[in-house]
């Protein structure tokens, strides 16, 4: 049996071009994405369109009242980073939750809501190297939220899974739970009033921010009592290209987005994994053993002391920090986690493109858990989401700890790989929460140290180390979720090297990952089987 066999992956290669790529996690994203390289728009107008009809398609893990980080590789090398994630309120400080008896930054409702970036980002991303107008190209994402989409598998388990949150908020009841009840597989979802919303944001952007919409959103959360002044939500719509984070991997180099993601987490788990994986048997339990123990310390170093302002990450990514660290794995060291929690979950989503010129975009999107805030701005169907409250501690003294004016850290992040002069490799990323930043060093890995294709990666046994450092999970006992594919004789051997394993269903881990590798003069793609998505060439 083949190694690409020997884990039960489903038996489909990656899709195959020449001309451009894309791919994502529902399949009317991924054919808009294909349709406009096929009509002569290029990589980044692909990933807005498919990034603005995600919002309509995939409404419980991304939205307009979410957050979005972008890496885009422009055709003559260069890489840039686009960051879309907002302030908590301005009188968020840590008296304020405490003086109302709360130990923990909310998870739902108006206290849970940071402003929005995502929309900051795509417009800056527009900007920057876009051929087609927004209306032009959020036109398909406008008529899909006003004349209905069908409801897909995905978004019927979120609909279910939140049903009474999305009940007790006026603007969620009457489109999610129709009549009160939850819709049908292919039923459509009308959402006309985001569809309004579409509309004007295409036109002007700035509208979320400082426009109508931005004045309906804060006035909407003030009166639900969160201590936002309208000052730090006009000051979360400042998005603009800056440098992507990088670090060398198999000769290689990754491209990574910069905090408040944790894409230096990423850098951390390369340079404690580079140079033992390839020594090591595709997915033995010696390489996982190593893979989740680099997870671990990165975690444990996140919690630490790392937050959206702070510069600490940095130490942890100097050649003697990392020696020391390897030093420290290498003599077989399991860092544990830290102190109190509350109830876990979780959605995103996220694409990739590639046009013929050598443009790629990773863009992924999101809404922090499951419809976020589970609360809309009244009469705009813009869903808020409640990154304040997964992201921000309420640890006195922690650089995490939330403030006026410091973003929540995030989990989100993407990655792109380049060669010799800066040729383009690879472009990819997962959501998944905390999973991201360990699932997307094993995609890494699956691709550099072992050569495998984007299906091979995105289909591999997938391994997490829980908890993360999100706000709600921090202080549970460290387990490693494991999918049941990887093997008895490997996971009783991890049990034996410390790790306490849960045993998961075949394909459970979660995640969507998306990659599409370049491969001599093809372009390769595949999309995670785990979801419903599809890589499409022209």
């Amino acid at each position: 049996m083949s190694a690409e066999n020997a884990f039960g992956r489903p038996g489909r290669g990656p899709t195959v071009a020449s001309g451009g790529m894309v791919a994502a996690s529902h399949p009317a994203v991924s054919l808009l994405g294909a349709r406009v390289l096929a009509g002569g728009g290029n990589a980044v107008d692909a990933a807005l369109a498919m990034a603005a009809l995600s919002w309509p398609a995939l409404p419980g893990q991304c939205g307009v009242g979410g957050d979005a980080f972008v890496l885009l590789r422009r055709p003559d090398g260069s890489v840039a980073a686009f960051g879309g994630s907002g302030f908590g309120p301005d009188g968020g400080e840590p008296a304020f939750y405490r003086d109302r008896g709360l130990a923990a930054v909310p998870l739902e409702g108006a206290l849970a809501v940071a402003a929005p970036g995502a929309v900051a980002a795509l417009a800056a991303l527009h900007a920057d190297s876009a051929s087609r107008s927004l209306p032009e190209l959020w036109a398909p994402a406008i008529a899909a939220a006003e004349d209905g989409l069908p409801c897909s598998v995905k978004t019927r388990a979120d609909i279910v899974e939140r049903r009474d949150a999305l009940a007790r908020d006026p603007g969620t009841a009457e489109v999610f739970l129709p009549g009160g009840r939850v819709p049908r597989v292919g039923e459509p979802i009308f959402q006309r009033a985001l569809g309004a919303a579409l509309r004007r944001l295409a036109a002007d952007p700035a509208d979320l921010y400082s426009g109508d919409l931005g004045e309906r959103s804060v006035d909407a959360l003030v009166d639900a009592g969160a201590p936002f002044s309208g000052y730090e939500w006009i000051a979360s719509g400042d998005s603009s290209a800056g440098p992507a984070l990088t670090c060398a991997y198999q000769g290689m180099t990754v491209h990574l987005t910069p905090p408040p993601t944790p894409g230096w987490m990423v850098a951390q788990q390369a340079g404690l994994c580079d140079g033992v994986l390839d020594g090591l048997p595709w997915l033995s339990a010696e390489a996982v053993h190593r893979m989740a123990s680099a997870a671990r310390t990165a975690f444990a170093d996140r919690f630490a002391g790392c937050g959206a302002d702070s510069g600490h990450w940095r130490s942890l990514l100097v050649p003697s920090a990392l020696a020391a660290a390897r030093a420290r794995l290498d003599a077989g060291d399991l860092p544990v986690p830290a102190p109190p929690p509350v109830p876990s979950g979780g959605d995103t989503t996220s694409m990739v493109a590639v046009d013929a010129e050598g443009r790629a975009v990773s863009l992924i999107h999101s809404l922090a858990f499951t419809f976020g805030a589970r609360m809309t701005v009244p009469g705009t169907g813009i869903v808020l989401n409640n990154r304040l409250g997964r992201g921000a501690y309420l640890i006195d003294g922690h650089p995490n700890e939330v403030r006026p004016r410091r973003r929540p850290l995030h989990t989100l992040n993407a990655w792109l790989v380049t060669g010799t002069a800066g040729r383009l490799l690879h472009v990819g990323n997962t959501p998944g929460g905390d999973g991201q930043v360990q699932w997307n060093t094993q995609l890494i890995s699956h691709l550099l140290d072992h050569g495998h294709d984007p299906a091979t990666a995105v289909a591999a046994p997938r391994f997490t180390v829980h908890p993360g450092s999100d706000a709600d999970v921090i202080g549970r006992p460290p387990e490693l979720r494991v999918e049941s594919r990887l093997g008895a004789d490997r996971i009783d051997a991890l049990r034996s090297s410390g790790h306490d394993v849960t045993v998961q269903d075949a394909w459970d881990a979660g995640g969507s990952a998306q990659i599409i590798s370049v491969a001599d003069d093809a372009l390769l793609g595949a999309s995670d089987p785990r979801q419903d998505g599809v890589a499409l060439g022209v």
